[in-house]
């Protein structure tokens, strides 16, 4: 199609750039032109990987005037900064999750990219892969009756036992729920729709973590966040869910995502996946089914969010893994918090769209409407 592909520039080229500088080279609507990181070895090292042609700065990439988007894959801490610094370059910009770390960053975000009629697009976007896809696809044809009420668990004893560097997981910005929550909240969402008000309760159960992973193995980590996060989340349509993050359980027996509606419940895969299995159980079932997938992207397909609103730039349509979704998470995942030291219920004054399924027949590495 005619304007494809947008040229793409990536900021950050940590552990998860690699998925992304592979699979936005393969699809339709995206070529990577250019990397840039703070350690411009690393960068280099990932381009000569992937096949991208220049590692430059991040303000030479930035001041490149054939780039279109710039992917942000920056720490959380410096989200805002760079996707901030992206739009007054006149760049698109698609944040890793989350969004920011603070709610006004998000906000300064959001209006740059109104004034300038550019697009802000953030991760995660695994609600785009065939498993999340089949689930809202099967509650929006009324397979399991209108939803009631959902659970969400994603527990662990914390990363220091096997990531690199792992202190920014508990540091402020960091947590289960800044860190995973996304991926949960966002497949709520996008299947049962924006939430009006939630409550949370949260603790650090640990204040200092030891790191046992190499190379930092020994050090010791100052928690500043908490590490327990429950909550509830009250959609606008009715529905209830509980959610619970932990980076403080050494073994649990829970189901990851599960929704339930008037004539029958859904068991949903992974969020932080692209596939299956989708297992459903009608009213009158005797046992769990597992439904077929539907659509290509079923593999580990991060950077299909970013394809997605590269075709939406080209043709004028909302993209998916929007910046107004991606803050209405970020609201929704700080007000867990601030219920719990309130003691209150939070009202949400952020709100969006469902985004649009994607379209049935979908060719691999295509995103055409």
């Amino acid at each position: 199609m005619a304007g494809f592909p947008l040229k793409i520039g990536v900021v950050g080229c940590g552990d998860i750039s690699g998925i992304y500088l592979k699979n936005l080279q393969t699809f339709h609507e995206t070529r990577v032109v250019a990397c840039a990181d703070l350690v411009r070895e690393r960068a280099a090292a990932k381009a000569a990987e992937y096949g991208v042609p220049r590692v430059c700065s991040t303000q030479e990439l930035l001041s490149d005037p054939q780039i279109e988007i710039v992917v942000n894959l920056t720490v959380p801490r410096a989200h805002g900064e760079i996707a901030v610094a992206a739009l007054e370059a006149g760049k698109s910009v698609y944040n890793e999750k989350p969004l920011a770390i603070k709610r006004a960053d998000a906000q300064r975000m959001l209006a740059i990219a109104r004034e300038r009629r550019l697009r802000v697009g953030c991760a995660p976007d695994t609600f785009l892969g065939a498993g999340l896809q089949t689930c809202r696809r099967l509650i929006d044809d009324g397979t399991i009756g209108t939803p009631v009420a959902a659970t969400a668990f994603m527990v662990c004893r914390g990363h220091e036992r096997w990531h690199p560097d792992p202190e920014f997981f508990y540091h402020v910005g960091g947590g289960p729920m800044l860190d995973m929550g996304p991926y949960y909240v966002t497949a709520l969402v996008q299947m049962i729709g924006p939430v009006r008000r939630v409550c949370g309760s949260t603790r650090i159960t640990f204040p200092e973590r030891t790191i046992t992973s190499q190379p930092k193995h020994g050090q010791k980590i100052q928690v500043e966040t908490p590490t327990h996060i429950t909550g509830v989340l009250d959609f606008v349509s009715g529905a209830v869910a509980t959610i619970a993050t932990s980076f403080d359980i050494w073994h649990a027996n829970l189901p990851l995502l599960e929704v339930h509606g008037s004539d029958g419940s859904l068991s949903v895969p992974d969020p932080n996946g692209f596939g299956g299995p989708v297992r459903l159980r009608r009213a009158e079932d005797k046992e769990w089914i597992e439904a077929p997938l539907e659509l290509p992207y079923s593999e580990n397909s991060r950077g299909v969010g970013v394809a997605d609103m590269a075709h939406a730039i080209r043709t004028g349509r909302p993209h998916r893994a929007s910046g107004e979704l991606a803050y209405h998470v970020l609201d929704i995942m700080h007000s867990f918090q601030e219920s719990s030291q309130q003691g209150r219920h939070m009202e949400l004054k952020s709100t969006c769209q469902r985004p649009a399924l994607l379209p049935k027949g979908l060719r691999p590495g295509v995103l055409d409407d």
